[in-house]
């Protein structure tokens, strides 16, 4: 049984169209009722199934539909038409730090972000401990996220999606950032999952990674969903065009 089904999935948002140049000129066009807005669809008509141990991987040019795509599957957003179906703990891996308070310490916001994530604020108390050794980060436990760096916020998060065993990955550019320390161990704990079953969807632009780690590949374009089938096959197809 598929980890993923989405089916004939449609997301639209809505775009203003407004003249006005300036925030009081808006404001004034928003009371009077003049404000213009367009649907803009960032996905038309796309279905996929991602089964339990499988990766896919997701190309295509920036403006494609690749966030909106992952947004979906990770039930941040719900589809205009269509629907999208996920069986089992998803963990979202798209921006490792945005669940993130920078005035809470590390241990607050393991508590926090890990409610963000529907799990229990109690288990998690009991989790900071091992979450902080993966991250590596015991000298700075209770020091405020402001003070971290980009990278150490990135292992924190990383740390903390993949404590328990998802059942779902959705992961953006997660191994392309960070230090080559991180990026392997990241690479490893992904492998880990995927063997004890975990579907993956994995978003990048550099196709290496891609190539090396998808069974799948589908090719996202303008929204719609231009192609799927073999990594070297779609990768080929798609760079051809760039």
């Amino acid at each position: 049984m598929p980890a993923i089904e989405m089916t004939n999935a449609s997301l639209a948002y809505r775009l203003s169209r407004s003249s006005g140049g300036t925030f009081k000129e808006y404001a004034l066009n928003m009371l009077r009722r003049q404000i213009r807005y367009e649907q803009f669809w960032a996905l038309t008509d796309v279905s996929l199934t991602v089964h339990p141990g499988e990766v896919l991987g997701v190309i295509g040019p920036n403006g494609a539909g690749k966030t909106t795509l992952m947004r979906l599957i990770a039930g941040v957003l719900q589809p205009n038409m269509g629907r999208v179906l996920t069986r089992g703990t998803v963990a979202p891996l798209i921006a490792l730090s945005a669940g993130f308070n920078p005035e809470l310490t590390a241990h607050e916001n393991i508590v926090v972000y890990g409610a963000l994530l529907g799990r229990d604020p109690n288990e998690m108390e009991k989790r900071v401990g091992r979450i902080i050794e993966w991250a590596g980060l015991e000298d700075f436990v209770d020091v405020p996220l402001r003070n971290y760096s980009s990278g150490m916020s990135a292992r924190l998060g990383f740390s903390v999606a993949t404590d328990i065993d998802p059942r779902i990955l959705v992961v953006d550019e997660v191994l392309a950032v960070g230090d080559a320390a991180f990026r392997n161990k990241s690479r490893e704990r992904m492998l880990e999952l995927i063997t004890g079953g975990a579907a993956v969807v994995l978003v990048s632009h550099q196709m290496p990674i891609i190539k090396r780690t998808a069974d799948r590949v589908i090719w996202l374009d303008k929204g719609h969903l231009k192609m799927t089938g073999k990594p070297k096959e779609v990768i080929a197809a798609y760079e051809a065009t760039t």
